[in-house]
């Protein structure tokens, strides 16, 4: 059975405590075996990074900000199987918004901070389809946010 705290461990990575929705929506939900979670935004105990990607976010600063959304989604996993990661049979779908400026197309190189992490952790189990798409505005002037289709023991 794959240990992926193990994995997050060596990572360096502390998973926070799940972010609760800010309006009406729940943070994830459960048909069958998939799990469905609701956008997860580039916000961390630091506040996070916002602001518009290009403009006032260089790239390396976006892909930081995919990451954090990564890691907000592996918080909303643990929170989906009762704290029990080894319940995470595959990542099967990341869609990604950033909130990109009018002259940035490195949409996907952002969006790799949050794919590149779900492959750390999970390793073959965390390869995925994905979208990655340029928007004009995200809630409350976050970078990026994304959100996940798993499926789940």
């Amino acid at each position: 059975m794959p240990n992926f705290e193990a994995r997050l461990a060596e990572l360096g990575i502390t998973l926070p405590q799940p972010r609760a929705p800010v309006a009406n929506y729940v943070p994830f939900v459960r048909t069958g075996d998939l799990v469905h979670i609701s956008g997860q935004i580039s916000a961390d105990e630091g506040g996070g990074i916002t602001g518009v990607v290009g403009v006032d976010v260089d790239l390396d600063q976006g892909v930081a900000a995919a990451r954090i959304c990564g890691i907000n989604l592996i918080a909303q996993m643990k929170a989906a199987c009762e704290g029990d990661l080894s319940r995470i049979v595959r990542v099967v779908k990341l869609a990604g918004f950033v909130q990109a400026g009018p002259d940035f197309l490195q949409i996907p190189q952002v969006v790799n901070g949050c794919s590149d992490l779900m492959v750390a952790t999970f390793g073959n189990a965390g390869r995925h389809a994905r979208s990655a798409v340029g928007v004009y505005r995200l809630p409350m002037n976050f970078a990026v946010e994304v959100d996940a289709v798993v499926q789940v023991l």
